[in-house]
């Protein structure tokens, strides 16, 4: 059953950050991950406005997309946008499920 990842961000550095998401797109490709949505236009309908950038990534399986997170690859990218606050992150995995439910 397919799960998806789904990243709401701000960009507090650029220039550290763009070091993060130059190394993820490999990654992600690696634990099979496809990226549906980066960027691009977006509508706040509720919540808080503080993060402008979100992201969609949709994996095979839960468990390739948690070993994607956990992965040591994707851990040492993720070290750059944490370094001195250059980007804020809420991140979700969640798997598609049953809709009708």
């Amino acid at each position: 059953m397919p799960a998806y990842w789904l990243a709401r961000c701000k960009i507090n550095d650029p220039v550290e950050y763009k070091k993060y998401t130059d190394q993820v797109p490999g990654i992600i490709a690696k634990f099979g991950g496809k990226v549906l949505a980066r960027g691009g236009r977006y509508q706040i309908v509720e919540g808080p406005e503080k993060f402008t950038r979100h992201v969609v990534i949709e994996f095979p399986t839960m468990e390739q997309a948690v070993a994607c997170h956990r992965s040591p690859e994707y851990q040492a990218a993720a070290a750059f946008r944490r370094k001195d606050g250059a980007g804020e992150v809420e991140q979700v995995i969640v798997e598609s499920g049953d809709a009708t439910k």
